[in-house]
């Protein structure tokens, strides 16, 4: 007779399934809480207490550690000596185990949550058995997700479980308790135990003595940033709201490795703004357009529509081949414009049957759809805020962490420096290039007006050649610089840096401040009769 475990924190559907496996004339063996939802439900069930002849104790501590189950589960079947053992030990075959851990990541998410508590959480039979079954892999079939639950019943139905299933078990086995060792070990490696005792909440440091990536592969690519790179797609084991890897694609050919970076560089940027919310008087809509993760041309509307054709205007040529960005729903009009230009990918909160109707005729282009909705832009966390909490970059043979950089510069965070007082309608505009630079590579210069990229120069190795270079793009586009508001994303160190953008324009700069020469650099702002403030805070983006 088949012999199944049944052992679950996580009761979701186990119901359901063990109804199903009695029904196939399975014997149930279960523990607990789970024992008692089958016995009320009518199942016949044993105890494991009653299987194993040893009683459980240590509250709970101590119930499958016993070699009745462990037996049970690691006997190859098809080796003799493994068989007779069994049978010397009066110990019967298990032959299928389902099993979820102690809800150890839900409880150190909680506020408040105590090392006691934390530690209480960490299952320790649970996981025991689980390797045991995923080892013995061909002749026990084990289950540590209720998406699992179906999919095994309807083999079993048909005849029996594949090998093939249970491998993709085992290795979703091994992969869940690995995920699990990975959070505990995050959350402990990260508590200064001398600051806390066992019935308090622990101090914990944003960066743990060992730390832990845990990833699950989307896709393959066809290769990486170069045809002659392999690359692979991955997400984080619980994806943030609003994040891309959260992205339905509606249409087009698949996406390529600098086609997510660039994507992301897009969206992160544009989500600045919210769902449709913006801080320019009237201006509902944003629209971002990335090319070699730079933005070439950002701008608010009254709708897609809008920003959209304020955007482009800022760089025609790079928008060329570009990532376009929408924080708003595209419709139909938007659509239209959009497809007359060469897109590689379209992100948006929604579309519209008619905007999806028109990219049909543009089958390659990739539309990705990602919902805003539950973004909380006020979250207690990064990760409810939709950002990343940690930014890495790989370097020989290790890593480099940060903090994710999404600082949110409000108008009373401003220090203006100058005689010159900016105008309410420059302070808009000098929010918005600002947060427009945040994502420009360094080192970046970034003139706005009215709510719309004017020049944008980005990634040289001099600030002076950024600031020609964004005067370039503009006089290319036919828009003119004067009066408008410029950004950097760090302070200038000499004043030529200011003098030039107040050469081609510029009446109003916004800059981190910070250097040691800032009296010359406010001198020269006052001698020329421009308002600058500083933001206190550095952008740099290598």
């Amino acid at each position: 007779m088949t012999t199944a475990l049944i052992s679950v924190s996580d009761k979701t559907g186990v119901l359901e399934f063990a109804q199903g496996l009695h029904a196939l004339g399975v014997r149930l063996l279960s523990t607990g809480g789970t024992a008692r939802l089958l016995q009320d439900a009518g199942l016949p069930v044993t105890e494991v207490a009653q299987h194993t002849g040893f009683p459980e104790m240590l509250d709970g501590r101590v119930k499958t550690l016993h070699p009745t189950i462990h037996g049970g589960l690691l006997a190859r079947r098809d080796l003799p000596g493994h068989m007779a053992a069994l049978q010397a030990h009066g110990i019967d075959t298990i032959d299928l185990l389902v099993v979820n851990l102690y809800p150890f990541e839900a409880t150190v998410a909680k506020a408040g949550c105590t090392l006691a508590d934390a530690i209480e959480n960490i299952d320790i039979g649970g996981p025991a058995m689980v390797r045991s079954a995923a080892k013995n892999w061909r002749d026990v079939a084990v289950l540590t997700d209720a998406g699992q639950y179906a999919g095994v019943l309807a083999e079993m139905k048909a005849g029996a479980i594949s090998l093939k299933t249970k491998f993709a078990l085992s290795v979703a086995a091994f992969n869940r308790v690995s995920d699990y060792d990975g959070a505990i070990s995050d959350y402990l490696s990260a508590i200064d135990f001398d600051a806390v005792g066992a019935d308090e909440v622990p101090a914990r440091g944003l960066f743990p003595s060992h730390s832990n990536g845990r990833f699950v592969k989307l896709q393959d690519l066809r290769y990486g940033e170069n045809p002659h790179q392999q690359a692979a797609f991955y997400r984080d084991l619980y994806p943030a709201p609003g994040s891309l890897v959260t992205a339905r694609q509606l249409q087009g050919k698949e996406l390529s490795y600098n086609n997510i970076a660039d994507a992301d560089a897009a969206w992160e940027c544009v989500k600045q703004w919210g769902a449709g919310v913006s801080a320019s008087p009237g201006a509902a809509a944003a629209c971002v357009i990335v090319k070699h993760a730079n933005p070439c041309g950002v701008a608010l509307g009254t709708s897609a529509l809008d920003a959209y054709q304020k955007a482009f205007q800022t760089d025609p040529t790079s928008a060329f081949g570009g990532i376009i960005a929408f924080n708003v729903p595209v419709d139909g009009a938007a659509a239209e414009a959009v497809s007359k230009q060469f897109v590689e990918v379209l992100l948006a909160p929604a579309f519209t049957p008619e905007a999806l109707a028109v990219f049909k005729a543009k089958a390659n282009v990739r539309v990705l759809q990602i919902s805003l909705g539950g973004v909380q832009p006020d979250g207690a966390t990064a990760w409810a805020r939709g950002h990343n909490l940690m930014e890495v970059k790989r370097v020989g043979s290790g890593l480099l962490m940060q903090t994710a950089d999404f600082h949110d510069l409000k108008l009373a965070d401003l220090k203006v420096v100058t005689r010159q007082q900016p105008t309410p309608e420059q302070l808009q505009d000098l929010l918005f290039a600002w947060k427009v630079a945040q994502y420009v590579k360094s080192n970046a210069i970034v003139f706005c007006a009215k709510g719309m990229t004017l020049g944008v120069g980005a990634g040289q190795m001099s600030r002076l050649d950024s600031a020609r270079i964004a005067s370039i793009k503009a006089e290319a586009a036919g828009l003119s610089l004067k009066g408008s508001a410029v950004a950097s994303d760090a302070f200038f160190p000499f004043r030529d840096g200011l003098d030039v953008v107040i050469d081609h324009g510029a009446t109003c700069v916004i800059q981190p401040g910070g250097s040691m020469r800032d009296p010359e650099v406010i001198d020269a702002a006052n001698e020329r009769g421009v308002a600058m403030v500083f933001s206190g805070v550095r952008h740099f983006r290598h």
